[in-house]
């Protein structure tokens, strides 16, 4: 399974990660003019951390091997697919955030006016993963996790 790998260095704020992910994801018109208007203003599921050197760095779910929002999480809407991704049963949410409070890197996200939570789910099901492909830097690249060592080393980053 491909996992997003994240360059910082490539990485310089704009924001267009989330801008896809939040148009391809919730928006009812996918076009910007529009969703602007639009009464639930689409939400992504990515966003975009301010760092240490002035520019940013991506936040999305990581699908840890262990990851503690499954056990947070009272009402079993968190689960693991066959694939590995960790996804949500929105039915079963109740938006008690227990998964918000225990995730290491801060991934899922409160989606208030449904009192639901957002996560990252990888675009699966959909033909592309919007912010990987939109990423204009390339910052955000889906990779093999046996090529990370790979790209680590041609980038001079340390895993």
């Amino acid at each position: 399974m491909k996992h997003i790998f994240v360059n910082p260095d490539r990485c310089v704020a704009c924001r267009t990660c989330e801008i896809a992910c939040a148009l391809n994801r919730s928006s009812l018109s996918r076009k910007l003019p529009e969703a602007i208007y639009e009464p639930v203003p689409p939400m992504p599921r990515v966003r975009v951390e301010a760092a240490e050197n002035e520019k940013g760095f991506p936040v999305q779910c990581r699908h840890c091997e262990d990851a503690p929002c499954l056990d947070a999480c009272p009402a079993g809407a968190l689960y693991r697919d066959e694939e590995g991704l960790v996804l949500v049963h929105d039915d079963r949410c109740i938006g008690c955030w227990m998964c918000i409070m225990v995730c290491p890197f801060g991934a899922p996200q409160p989606f208030r006016h449904f009192r639901k939570i957002l996560k990252c789910d990888r675009c699966k099901g959909m033909d592309e993963v919007y912010c990987v492909d939109r990423c204009p830097t390339h910052a955000l690249m889906l990779v093999d996790p046996e090529a990370w060592d790979v790209i680590c080393e041609m980038g001079g980053m340390k895993r």
